[in-house]
């Protein structure tokens, strides 16, 4: 499970953005006297101090909850990351996941990586051959990458191996 961060806001400011790039799950502590910063990420909260120990133990488990279900894989300055874990990736596979993980679960058309990877329109073999190079460096994180057939890829979670 992933350690949540504790943020004074706006004391650490910096350190927040820090977090923000890598993904990782953090509760801001915001004084009274200052307003909180938007958020829209649902790894990020934010509480009013001083506040009951109650209250800050419950914003952690929640935010450990969705940090622990399988949130959404991040590509960052050509590293991938999911679950704590990152492996770093070639320029075109960079781009291969980074349409693939903003629609993670959803199928991703050959077309649209193909446009989206190469200024000029590779041949279709090039996209296997990368897609084949992606799918083996991304194993080690538990995400895969499935054909589907006639319609392009689908990057998701693993699934678990019975019996392993």
């Amino acid at each position: 499970m992933q350690e949540v961060a504790l943020i004074r806001w706006p004391a650490e400011a910096e350190r927040l953005e820090a977090l923000r790039r890598v993904g990782a799950p953090r509760l801001l502590l915001v004084e009274r006297s200052v307003d909180p910063p938007d958020v829209a990420d649902p790894l990020e909260d934010w509480l009013r101090v001083p506040a009951p120990e109650a209250d800050v133990k419950a914003r952690v488990r929640t935010l450990e909850t969705r940090a622990s279900e399988g949130s959404a894989p991040r590509v960052v300055d050509g590293v991938l990351m999911f679950n704590g874990a990152l492996v770093t990736l070639s320029p075109v596979e960079e781009r291969l996941a980074l349409l693939l993980s903003d629609r993670f679960g959803s199928v991703v058309g050959r077309d649209v990586l193909m446009r989206g990877a190469w200024d000029e329109l590779p041949s279709r073999n090039a996209l296997d051959v990368h897609m084949l190079r992606l799918r083996r460096r991304i194993e080690p994180l538990g995400l895969e990458i499935r054909t589907v057939r006639s319609r392009g890829y689908l990057l998701r979670s693993a699934p678990d191996i019975i019996g392993s």
